[in-house]
Order: structure tokens, then sequence, then C-alpha cells
């Protein structure tokens, strides 16, 4: 997920610098909600090659890499951006059968995708993820990168009902990697702090074991709630219309940044250089090497982020 948000200001950049463009995506099926969040994107493509892996004896797989490479062909593309760089990604992006544009050998995640390339580039590794993937772009068309970067997305609707219409934070607890967990009693003495200012902590979770987490902690806060399972799209509504946002490293603490949330971001065991929020005073990244940040910390930085001035390169109003 993290790594179609770190996209998205491509298509800005994309659409400022050559503006009849036409941008189509190809996402993994689970993430086809991200980039329709961007105006400026015709047709999302799903496809599941991570499903696909798991049914490849299976005739209706088969059926389903067929239909996608025949849509791709049938659009007739002038260029392909592998903004991944990953062999997976190469292959599904040869079945466009355009020129295909992606970092070279030095830089690529996995090497070997480079050889899919007609146009290969190098991108300075050290740059934030966000930056390479502009610089790529921007190598590939022939324009400069200019400013931080510009997400411009919409919401796709108000804040949902049930969050009782009382102001909200969400809290991003879940993570696929147990070493990028924010400490249970952390959250559980942030609950209390913002309950004692009239502000309520929302748990959204996308597994059962995220659910029985987001349960057990909002068990030990005033009035927490648990969020009802959610689609991407509901999430970004409940992150658009959030108070703030705290979060673990994790793809909707990017997204939550990307949509002008005023957005708390905690590191310890990933480089908050490389993955966190920098392009706006609304979204701040604490923690680094191991060590978490504490909940007043953390209190203190959303009392910095609420009062941030929204800015003109957030997202829009749905």
């Amino acid at each position: 997920m993290g790594d179609v948000i770190h996209a998205l200001p491509v298509v800005t950049d994309l659409v400022r610098a050559v503006p009849q463009v036409r941008v189509d995506w190809v996402v993994e099926e689970g993430f086809a909600d991200l980039p329709r969040l961007h105006a400026a994107v015709g047709e999302v493509i799903p496809v599941a090659v991570r499903r696909w892996r798991r049914t490849l004896l299976q005739a209706r797989t088969w059926r389903e890499i067929g239909a996608a490479r025949a849509r791709l062909r049938a659009a007739r593309y002038d260029l392909v951006l592998d903004l991944q760089g990953l062999v997976k990604s190469a292959w599904v992006a040869c079945w466009a059968r355009a020129p295909i544009a992606g970092f070279d050998r030095s830089c690529a995640r996995e090497p070997l995708a480079a050889f899919a390339y007609r146009r290969a580039y190098r991108v300075d590794p050290d740059r934030h993820a966000i930056e390479r993937l502009r610089a790529l772009a921007a190598q590939a068309l022939g324009y400069r990168v200019d400013g931080p970067p510009v997400f411009d997305l919409v919401p796709p609707g108000p804040a949902p009902a049930w969050c009782g219409g009382q102001p909200y934070v969400v809290f991003l607890h879940a993570t696929s990697r147990a070493e990028k967990l924010w400490p249970s009693g952390h959250w559980t003495a942030l609950g209390a702090r913002l309950s004692a200012a009239g502000l309520r902590a929302v748990l959204p979770w996308g597994s059962v074991a995220e659910q029985a987490a987001a349960q057990s902690l909002a068990a030990t806060m005033p009035a927490a709630i648990v969020a009802p399972k959610l689609s991407l799209a509901q999430c970004a509504s409940l992150l658009g219309g959030a108070h703030a946002v705290v979060g673990v490293d994790t793809g909707l603490t990017h997204l939550s940044a990307a949509l002008d949330a005023p957005t708390v971001a905690l590191f310890a065991a990933t480089p908050a250089w490389r993955y966190g929020p920098y392009w706006t005073p609304r979204a701040l990244s604490l923690g680094s090497d191991g060590v978490w940040p504490s909940p007043e910390a953390v209190a203190a930085a959303l009392e910095q982020v609420v009062a941030a001035p929204r800015q003109a390169s957030g997202a829009r109003a749905p």
C-alpha cells in the first residue's frame, strides 16, 4: 500500500508537465481504491499477482491473466512507467507491449527487473521514496521536478456517521511487522489524555488478529470506538474527517498524511527520512533508531499538527 501512496504525486507532476497526458494505473486488486482518489487518474486496472501466485494451476487464474494482458495491449500506450522496480511489476508492464521505463540495475529494488526496460534511469537510492519515484518519472518524460510533492487527493465522502459526530482521533495501531508496533501502554496513555480533552479514539483494523488487538486496546480507553470492517475508500473517508491521526509506519498512516489530515507518524524500526511525511507542517514523524516517542511527545506533536494551516497541495474536499 505504501508504494501506491508514495507514487500518487507522480500523477500530479505528469499532468502539470504534460497537460494532455492520459494516466492509467495498474495496481494490485486490494489497493484499487487508492489511485481512484486522484482525479487525474483515468482507468484503474486491477491485477492479482499475489493471488495468482497461489493458484497458478487453476484455469481461472490464466483466464484472468489473459484478460488483463488483453486490456493493457488494447490501450496502445506510448510509455509504461514501472515505479516498483520489481520482477513482478516488470512482468506485468511487458503485457502492454509498449516501451517501458524504470530504474536501472544499480537502484532497482530487484535488479533483474531492469532487463525488461527499454529506458533505465539511475536515481539516488538514498533519497526519500517519493522523491525517487518523482525523479524517475521526470527523467523518463523529460521535465523538471520542482517543489514538494502534491497529492491532490479527493476523499470519497464525509466522516462516517457511526463515529457519532464527536471529534475523533484515529489510532492506526496495526502493522504487519511486530517491531513496528507502538507499545500498547503508550496507546492507552494517549487515549486517556485525548479523552480528557473531549476527543475519542477510533481504532480501525484489517484482519481478525488486528480486530482483536483493537478491541483489547479500546477496552483500556474511555469511549473508544472499534471501527467496523472498512474498505480502503471508507478508510480514506474516516481519515479525511478525523480531528487528527496517530499511526505507526503503515500504509494508512501514509494515506492520512497524503490526505492532509493532521498526522503524527511513529517510527522506530524503519527510517522516517526515507518513508515519513515531510511535505506539510500538518504531519510530523517521531521516533528513530529503535527508540519510541512517549505519549507526552505524541500529544504535543498532535497539538502542533492540528494548529498548522492546511496546505494548498493537500487533499481537496469531496
